[in-house]
């Protein structure tokens, strides 16, 4: 998700001392909508986020209490999703329940087939109606533990999933300015969407990639750790300027997939584009646990030389309207009213669909050192996100102090590509330096 994320001030959301809890609320529609499409068919909209830790862990009730202090007072962690009175086709609401049961929410897991097995297994498997879809799993590594964060995609993104995981921690770093703040919503002269623009974002641009079709319930994930220092070298590859790390990712990616020979024959017609999130939030303001994104399709370029798909990307992704598309978009989202159609539900399938978008690619910056919980210091956050309905791929690049690491996830029948494009990325990011 670009662009990185705020320092980790989140915004207030307990009552007022004396004052009743809300009642049942519609959901946005971007919560709504990723809500509805995990109750269609097979589709399992969980997401994770995995931190790994060097050091002695924290003991489960230590991690609970800790929960407990940091994240206990904000609502949206108490949020449970349904539909009033279960009708299938009413609009989906969230019902503020009472504080969140430490004892459910946050658990110790074992790992006998390794973290990446354990993730793939969480990550395929729906978290229940009956509680805020939300879940916090100590685990065992080699070099200490992780935490692995399980949450549905309706009620968290993947900014929030890192700013509540700051929270969590001791010792923050001071945080590296971010970019320049952004107008929030609302404001005179909101961004807008041209006719062209507006009818280029909906037309089919993408190529289905051979292994796109139905996924299986099963997932399977894979993740590389790459010294934050390649990224660095790899960005003054351009003679033209340093790009930026997002481009370097997602140039890496479309010559990792080209290397395993995953864009199929004549890949660059009608081309790979990569459906890439871009947080819309207020650059001024503390950060609002929720959904506060828009996606731009981004084209990856299919030629042979690292360093021209670099400047192709890099390109893309610095010009003006890329920004301002994603803040319309999301205006545009928000505005929808609070019900179902069969053009908005149309519209819905078809942005899940391969002929949107080829693959999910999304890149995080935490912009803090030397965190940690006690004496365990934290060493490198991951991101697995959730597959789309016929779309078995996902990629993401988490930057933290001195790695980043980039996962990658992809159903069940796929797990070579989950296994093999990892390494692959990153031999294309050593491929573009200077």
């Amino acid at each position: 998700m670009t662009p990185h994320p705020h320092p980790a001030r989140l915004a207030p959301e307990a009552p007022a001392p004396g004052a009743e809890r809300p009642a049942a609320r519609p959901m946005p529609p971007l919560d709504a909508w990723m809500y509805r499409d995990q109750n269609s068919g097979t589709i399992c909209l969980t997401w994770c986020l995995v931190a790994w830790f060097q050091g002695s862990p924290p003991s489960l009730p230590e991690l609970r209490g800790r929960v407990l202090r940091r994240w206990g007072h904000h609502e949206r962690l108490s949020l449970t999703p349904g539909t009033p009175g279960a009708a299938p086709d009413a609009w989906p609401e969230w019902t503020p329940g009472p504080d969140f049961d430490a004892g459910h929410h946050v658990v110790a897991s074992t790992a006998p087939d390794g973290l990446e097995a354990r993730a793939a297994q969480l990550l395929a498997q729906p978290l229940g109606p009956a509680r805020p879809p939300w879940q916090l799993h100590l685990l065992p590594t080699d070099e200490g533990f992780a935490l692995l964060l399980r949450t549905h995609h309706a009620l968290l993104d993947g900014v929030s999933a890192i700013t509540l995981l700051r929270a969590l921690l001791d010792a923050p770093a001071p945080a590296v300015p971010g970019p320049r703040a952004r107008p929030a919503p609302g404001r005179a002269d909101p961004p807008r969407l041209g006719p062209v623009r507006a009818l280029a974002d909906l037309l089919p641009r993408a190529r289905p990639l051979p292994f796109h079709g139905p996924v299986d319930p099963r997932r399977a994930v894979g993740w590389s750790r790459v010294p934050l220092a390649e990224v660095s070298t790899a960005r003054d590859a351009l003679p033209s300027g340093r790009a930026s790390a997002n481009a370097v990712f997602l140039a890496a990616t479309a010559g990792a997939l080209r290397a395993a020979g995953a864009t199929g024959r004549l890949p660059w017609l009608p081309g790979v584009c990569a459906m890439v999130p871009v947080d819309v939030r207020d650059g001024d303001g503390p950060v609002v646990l929720g959904n506060h994104y828009a996606t731009v399709r981004v084209p990856l370029p299919a030629h042979d030389d690292p360093r021209r798909r670099l400047a192709a990307v890099d390109g893309f992704t610095r010009r003006a309207e890329f920004k301002r598309r994603a803040r319309a978009q999301a205006l545009l989202v928000a505005s929808r009213p609070r019900k179902h159609g069969p053009l908005g539900d149309a519209l819905g399938r078809y942005a899940n669909s391969p002929l949107y978008s080829s693959l999910l690619c999304s890149s995080v910056a935490t912009h803090a050192a030397g965190v940690g919980i006690g004496p365990a210091r934290l060493v490198g956050i991951g991101g697995l996100p959730p597959l789309g309905p016929e779309r078995a791929l996902a990629v993401t690049m988490f930057l933290h102090d001195a790695h980043a690491v980039v996962a990658v996830v992809t159903d069940h029948g796929h797990q070579a590509l989950a296994a093999r494009l990892p390494s692959l990325i990153r031999e294309e990011i050593h491929a573009m330096r200077p």
